[in-house]
């Protein structure tokens, strides 16, 4: 489902008509239409109108339920991570960072390689 779909989607859930979403929004209802239509899309300072107007997180605009979740092979490695303690937590989260900025480096090493 993309943005539009998920725009319309909330809108008529909250049970709001372009009128009074262009009102709480301070977005023109052609321009609301338009997002629902798939025409335009919105910028950052949009986005953060409509997730607060809709009184939902930004990522629901942006994002299906299964795009923001922790693939299938890690899930219960995330859910044992709910488990530890704050000093546990602070020390997996420090290993991976570590992880994803050597992933990065390597990354960027390679494409200087390839140049």
């Amino acid at each position: 489902m993309g943005f539009s779909e998920r725009l319309t989607k909330i809108r008529k859930e909250k049970n709001l008509g372009f009128p009074e979403l262009a009102s709480l929004t301070g977005i023109h209802v052609t321009q609301l239409r338009r997002y629902e239509k798939g025409e335009s899309q919105p910028n950052l300072d949009a986005i953060r109108k409509l997730a607060v107007a809709l009184n939902v997180p930004g990522d629901m605009l942006l994002f299906d339920d299964d795009e923001r979740k922790p693939p299938e092979d890690f899930l219960l490695q995330f859910e044992a991570l709910m488990q530890l303690s704050a000093e546990e937590k602070k020390i997996a989260r420090a290993v991976l960072d570590g992880l994803v900025l050597r992933h990065q480096a390597r990354k960027l090493m390679h494409q200087e390689q390839t140049r």
